[in-house]
């Protein structure tokens, strides 16, 4: 499995500079809000996923004053061999590199480091709109499966197209006909992925789940798309004038949703700040248990904050899940240094320990 063993951050966020050596086992790192924990996981998972782990712009990214950003990861890989991939960005360009050579596509780098990351800004996958569950979903299942990435890639760039006509209110029936064909074409294997993810997601997040809180609620993900109406090719053909009216496509893919229930409500209305967060951990470490399956090697994992708002139990429960697991390289955050270090000493002996004050992280 990929093991990260040292990262240089520059001008990312908060950090101004910082040369990092890791260990390849359990990795805790323990600071106050605001200091830069988080900062130092999401440049971690930039390196596997080519973006942030938050909805936000690259210029977003960049320390106030800098005009970019540069990270660089050197991994141990499956192989046995070192690989250093790095990312610049500068003034709106975007440069991903492997052992010095730039990809022909970014894409291209999508699944070579397997992640997950666990942290409060999951919440949105309970609270927000079906944007966030599509982008968890494709997340995922672009790291297991890059002809899903290319075909998911296909189909946002027709999407894009009919979108840009449907605004100019173009009328031209065979190019519409000709884009509805090829969006159908890649609407098929994308529906069938996300339905079998999510038929192989359901069973392991209610194991979790009962793990986790160890109470008797059921957990349900369903999964709704508008292929289940019939081709959508046919659907695009039959809402064509209301789409004209609207000025973008109103039916596909785009709207694909997991519905989140627990004793057949929604969980974000049914369950309690602890039950949505143990809903929430349970299906990221589902996440987890399948690209480990699928890849047959341990990602990466992230826990950024993941004790907070969990009580004792709860907390105890998580502790000897990861303990109990076959578990790869890990990066732990959490404000109270003592529990840090008392739930880590009880995993294992392999870690390593590090203070963080305004970007600046040291080894304890």
């Amino acid at each position: 499995m990929p093991t990260l063993r040292k990262i240089v951050v520059q001008d990312f966020r908060n950090i101004a500079f910082q040369e990092i050596e890791f260990s390849p086992n359990v990795n805790c790192i323990s600071g106050s809000n605001g200091e830069g924990k988080t900062n130092l996981l999401d440049a971690i998972h930039y390196l596997s996923m080519t973006k942030s782990a938050f909805p936000v712009q690259d210029r977003y990214n960049v320390r106030y004053g800098a005009s970019g950003f540069v990270l660089a990861g050197t991994y141990s890989m499956p192989s046995g061999v070192e690989s250093r991939f790095s990312v610049k960005v500068s003034q709106g360009e975007k440069k991903f590199l492997r052992d010095d050579k730039p990809y022909e596509r970014i894409s291209d780098h999508i699944g070579l480091l397997p992640i997950v990351m666990i942290s409060p800004g999951d919440i949105s996958l309970v609270s927000e709109s079906g944007e966030e569950r599509r982008r968890f979903t494709n997340a995922v299942l672009s790291q297991m499966d890059r002809e899903y990435l290319r075909t998911l890639q296909q189909y946002n760039r027709l999407l894009l197209q009919r979108n840009r006509l449907l605004r100019d209110g173009s009328t031209d029936e065979g190019l519409f006909a000709v884009l509805d064909e090829r969006l159908d074409a890649c609407a098929v294997p994308l529906a069938q992925s996300r339905r079998s993810f999510v038929r192989d997601l359901c069973p392991i997040v209610s194991e979790y789940y009962r793990l986790i809180s160890g109470g008797a609620e059921q957990i349900a993900i369903e999964y709704r798309t508008d292929l289940d109406k019939g081709p959508l090719k046919d659907i695009l053909r039959e809402r064509m004038d209301k789409d004209l009216a609207l000025g973008y496509t109103g039916a596909g893919l785009q709207r694909d949703e997991l519905v989140f229930s627990m004793d057949s409500h929604p969980i974000r209305r049914a369950g309690s700040q602890g039950q949505q967060k143990s809903f929430l951990v349970a299906l990221k470490f589902a996440q987890y248990d399948i690209m480990r399956n699928s890849y047959g090697y341990a990602p990466m994992l992230l826990l950024d904050d993941v004790f907070d708002k969990l009580d004792p139990g709860r907390t105890a429960n998580l502790i000897g899940m990861v303990a109990g697991k076959d578990f790869g390289q890990i990066f732990i955050t959490d404000c109270n240094k003592v529990r840090l270090r008392s739930i880590v000493d009880s995993i294992t002996d392999e870690s390593a320990y590090f203070d963080t004050s305004a970007g600046v992280f040291t080894k304890a």
